[in-house]
């Protein structure tokens, strides 16, 4: 057993978690690889999106955190960001909302002076056992959330990227082995994989880099409040290293493509999946 059984309503908190995922709010340090860059980062309230707001903000990176409604989480991110040094804006609202994609980016803009780094991650997911429970405001939902907004943020920030920017979206081992029990959410990191290596060459010849990463089973909120308890106990124990990832062990990856030791990394996606093959 990885976590006691539990569940929450969506979108779910992190602090209400057993255990809370380490974010590397204690362990995360940071070694300039980011300085004086600006990030945009979704979903960076908790989870995967709040341990890379952390390692950017002490690597040297202003941030936006964007997130859906959890302000209390919202808030302890940006505290973390502000206590490395660095500059934490908090925008809320739907990135299913096009004109909020627009918005956030332009905020970003003006906030802090431009943009250089924006890493597309914020997402929804629902556990379903036939695909008829799956209705059409949510099938909708989950694409507009997770692969739509990708593309409304990328097309409103290009005017603002240059050469040497940084755009990274966030994939999934669902990518390549769906679950049946998640199949809008799969559907949408295909796309988003789909969708990275199609930017990579499109946007390569203006010296913006473009890659993704594809976590395996993550302990973030998503878990508890869009699965079963009895799924959520398990959650991880079926990966080779036996165990769920914690959110700080996929930092150093966006890390890496955010920063100029990435220079020549574009159109990869990273695979940190606790030994579940992507090939």
């Amino acid at each position: 057993m990885n976590q006691p059984s539990q569940q929450q309503q969506p979108p779910g908190h992190q602090a209400a978690m057993d255990p809370v995922p380490d974010c590397g709010e204690q362990s995360y340090v940071g070694h300039d690889r980011l300085t004086g860059k600006r990030a945009l980062i979704t979903g960076a309230d908790s989870g995967i999106g709040r341990a890379v707001a952390i390692a950017y903000a002490r690597e040297g990176a202003d941030i936006v955190i964007s997130y859906l409604s959890e302000d209390d989480d919202a808030e302890s991110t940006a505290q973390y960001v502000r206590d490395a040094g660095r500059k934490a804006v908090l925008v809320k609202g739907d990135l299913s909302d096009p004109q909020h994609c627009r918005d956030l980016v332009q905020r970003t803009v003006d906030e802090l002076g431009g943009i250089d780094v924006l890493v597309s991650n914020a997402a929804y997911q629902m556990s379903h056992d036939t695909l008829e429970e799956i209705s059409d405001e949510e099938w909708d939902h989950t694409l507009a959330t997770n692969l739509s907004s990708m593309f409304h943020l990328v097309k409103a920030a290009l005017p603002h990227l240059g050469e040497g920017s940084s755009i990274i979206g966030s994939s999934s081992v669902n990518s390549d082995s769906p679950s049946p029990t998640l199949a809008p959410y799969a559907v949408t990191k295909a796309g988003i994989a789909n969708f990275c290596a199609s930017l990579a060459q499109l946007l390569g010849p203006r010296g913006i880099r473009v890659n993704s990463v594809a976590p395996g089973p993550i302990w973030t909120p998503l878990i508890p409040s869009t699965m079963p308890p009895e799924k959520v106990e398990q959650f991880g124990s079926d990966t080779p290293l036996g165990r769920a990832g914690q959110p700080v062990e996929l930092a150093g990856a966006y890390v890496l493509l955010a920063s100029d030791e990435g220079s020549y990394m574009s159109g990869a996606r990273i695979a940190v999946t606790g030994g579940r093959p992507i090939l």
